[in-house]
């Protein structure tokens, strides 16, 4: 069910609840990281903080899971609404701004814009393989 929209890419992108935002951000090919966080990151541990991003609107509190106490501890001179990527479970559709920390002309008017377009209904649960479900092990007694 949940989308995320990222504002800065101007794109949506569909993924399954409880899915880590970092995960879905580079499989979406979204430039998660500043020139910091290229040269560098910690590949989703929480240690390195190169992967925030700005949560944007009211519904942050059940879109996403609970700060984890890394994100409280590294997090706590940074705005409310921003989350680390790698720590970010997503629940329910969501805005979000990537490199909250770089400039972004019109952010207000962006903001106001994507807020305005509702956002699309995405999938509603994991997909269930039907491979797995059709094919049973092989045992020894149906060699014979």
């Amino acid at each position: 069910m949940p989308v995320i929209r990222f504002l800065r890419e101007g794109f949506d992108v569909e993924c399954y609840p409880g899915e880590n935002l970092r995960e879905v951000a580079l499989r979406a090919g979204v430039q998660l990281y500043g020139l910091k966080g290229r040269l560098g990151n910690c590949g989703g541990c929480g240690q390195c903080v190169t992967c925030f991003v700005e949560i944007i609107g009211d519904s942050s509190s059940q879109a996403l899971s609970s700060k984890t106490s890394v994100e409280l501890s590294r997090l706590k001179k940074r705005p409310e609404a921003w989350r680390l990527a790698c720590q970010t479970l997503v629940e329910a559709s969501v805005v979000v701004l990537t490199r909250p920390q770089s400039n972004f002309a019109d952010i207000e008017a962006k903001v106001e814009a994507a807020n305005c377009v509702e956002l699309p209904v995405g999938p509603q649960s994991w997909p269930v393989s039907s491979e797995f479900c059709m094919h049973k092990a092989a045992t020894p007694d149906d060699e014979a």
